[in-house]
This record gives C-alpha cells, structure tokens and sequence, in this order.
C-alpha cells in the first residue's frame, strides 16, 4: 500500500474522527488508520455522555465545540442526540450548597438550575434526596452506534478507512504501516493511550499513563426512566467546575468518611440510560503506565450496592461487564507537535467524549494556520 492524503490521522477513535471531520469539511483529502477493525477503545466504553456543563478551562472551550458538532452530526449521520441535559442529585445538604455555588459561577451559556427535593424526586427515580439540579447544556449519545454510524457517514463523503493497518513509525510527511507507507501534508496522531507505542519518548515526558476503570450494563428494574445522565456527589468531586470549588472540600470529605470502599477505588457513581433501558454504570479508576488484566469483583459488587442504595432497587442484574481504558496525565489534552507536519491530539483524562470533537477542531485549525500548539 502506498498513497498519498492531505491528512492522515492514525486512531478512529472519537478525537481521530473528529480530525477526519474538521479536515475533510476543509476540503482536504483525508485517510484515516487504525489498528482494529472498528472502533474498540475509549470511543465506544463509555457513558457516552456529553458534559460540557462540568468543565472549566481548555475543557469547557473544547467542549462547547465538541456540543456544536455532535448536534450537527447526529443529524448528518443519523445517530441521535439527546439533549435534555444531565441531572445531579444532592442526598446531603453539603452537595446542595456545592451546587448552589456552582450555579453562582456558571459561564453564560451553560446554566445550573436548582431543584428542591420534591421537583427532583418528581423528575428522577433516586430512593431519596435532599435537592439537586439540571444542566440543560449537556448531551448523551449511545456511545456504540455513534462511533460506527460517524465513521460510516465519513467514508460515504469520501474518508478512506484502513482498518487493520497499525501505524509502526511516524515521520514528517511519512507514515509506515503493516501494510505497506503513506505519505501526508500533515499527520495527525489521535491514539489515546496508546501513544507509547508509536511516539514512546513524548509519552513518557507528558507522563502519559492509563486509567482503567469497571464499567457495568445492567437491569435495575428502575420505576420510571431517567430523564437524562445521573451525576451524584462522587461525580461533584471529580469535575472541575465543581471539585474545584471551596464547597467540594466538605463534599470529599463525608463522602470518604462514610464509604472508604468506595474512595479506595475511586468511584465515580454515575448512570446513564440506553435505549433498551438498560442502565450504563460507574465507574472506578486505577492508573499507572499498564493495565492489569484482572479486575476485581469486589469493584463491580460496590458498584451494584451503589446503584441499588441510589435508586432504592434489588442490586441490579449485570447484563455486560468490561474495562474502560483511557489515556491519563498531570493536564487534561496532550496537543504536540514531535516533528514538523506532525500533530499529537489525545485527551489526557477521561472527559473524551465531552471534549473530543472540539480538540480536533482545534488541532486542525491551528496545525492549517501554522500555529502553536
């Protein structure tokens, strides 16, 4: 195999499609590699939530261009978007407080509205809480079919796809495949946390490692439907716009009081509701630079004994069970340029869904322009 494209992007991931997307909106010819046969990383083991709200910084930016896109292609490639926003239940007044400080500081554009306990009940099937709130800006798709039906809508505008083609070596204007060399204007590198293996020097001094988490599909048997994606507090810990409030110290603190388990594995407790009403569930974290193949299933047992006190239920029937694996650093994006001609986009926490599409957005735009990472 040898050819030539404008771009080349190694990774058909969310952030390796979005290149292909923005590149190939600029007219330019694109080619996109990955070593599987389709998307089978962090794209697709997710909770294929959105949530912009969330986010501070970089990650906010990215993110509200990431919405702007995953609106416009979920109508262009026919997957569906949900845009009735993410629900985060308060069962401690500390987390209302926390939340009541996040909506005095929310960007314009991504409001926080605040429920008392009988509107969120009213709303969403939790077993009980003391409030909590509704952010209308964010997303969810399903995170399976929206990966394949985007990269089936490129290849019909002309993306050519090589799957089952690993990158082994990149250069500037050259990438060297199992099947044979390419040659590009500009290559784009977006392959999460798999960068050790093809640029291992950048990733060591990024300190680019990975995050493994247990993740759960599961029966519940909730009520009603959930209106949207479930935060709760452990999430109010872990995302930015919150965790990074004063508020978030007393939050952290009862929750690992009261369930040190749960604080070991580093629960995020969050669901999200698929289309069979099947409930996604999670999720734990463990990093280091490899992922142990084992996984504990006193980690999938607290999960269920979660769920089961959230939703007042039974500890839910597991339907699928697996391991998310995700590229983890000391920043949120890892935006490199190792060679001239060559751009390293990976999302380095595990925000890749919220923010994938807006990074290569802006990786395209800056590497056409000529700028800085």
């Amino acid at each position: 195999m040898e050819d030539h494209s404008d771009v080349v992007v190694v990774g058909a991931g969310i952030v390796g499609l979005g290149v292909a997307d923005a590149a190939r909106r600029r007219g330019l010819s694109v080619t996109v590699l990955d070593r599987s046969p389709a998307a089978a990383g962090a794209t697709v083991r997710n909770f294929g939530h959105v949530c912009l709200t969330p986010q501070t910084g970089r990650a906010w930016e990215y993110g509200r261009l990431a919405r702007e896109r995953w609106v416009q292609l979920g109508r262009d490639a026919g997957f569906g978007v949900r845009q009735d926003g993410t629900w985060v239940v308060a069962r401690h007044p500390d987390e209302l407080a926390l939340l009541a400080a996040a909506a005095d500081r929310a960007p314009d554009g991504t409001p926080v509205h605040l429920l008392d306990a009988d509107e969120f009940t009213a709303r969403v099937p939790v077993a009980r809480a003391v409030g909590g709130a509704h952010l209308p800006a964010d997303l969810q798709v399903d995170p399976r079919r929206a990966a394949a039906a985007l990269a089936a809508h490129l290849e019909r505008r002309g993306v050519r796809f090589r799957w089952r083609t690993p990158a082994l070596g990149v250069e500037e204007g050259r990438i060297v495949t199992g099947r044979g060399t390419l040659t590009a204007g500009l290559v784009v590198v977006a392959v999460n946390h798999d960068l050790d293996h093809l640029l291992p020097g950048l990733a060591e001094a990024a300190d680019v490692q990975r995050c493994a988490l247990d993740m759960l599909r599961v029966d519940a048997a909730l009520p009603a439907p959930l209106p949207g994606p479930l935060l709760t507090g452990w999430s109010l810990v872990r995302y930015r716009a919150f965790a990074d409030l004063p508020e978030a110290v007393a939050v952290r603190d009862r929750l690992h009081a009261e369930n040190p388990r749960a604080a070991a594995f580093d629960v995020n407790l969050m669901v999200t509701q698929q289309p069979d009403g099947s409930l996604l569930l999670g999720d734990t974290h463990r990093r280091g630079p490899g992922v142990d193949p084992f996984q504990s299933e006193e980690a999938n047992e607290l999960l269920l004994a979660c769920a089961a006190d959230l939703f007042g239920v039974r500890p839910p029937r597991v339907l699928e069970r697996w391991q998310g694996v995700y590229a983890s650093g000391p920043e949120e994006f890892l935006l490199a340029r190792p060679a001239p001609g060559v751009v390293v986009a990976t999302v380095t926490t595990g925000i890749g869904m919220t923010t994938g599409l807006g990074l290569a957005e802006h990786a395209v735009r800056s590497a056409l322009q000529g700028e800085g990472p």
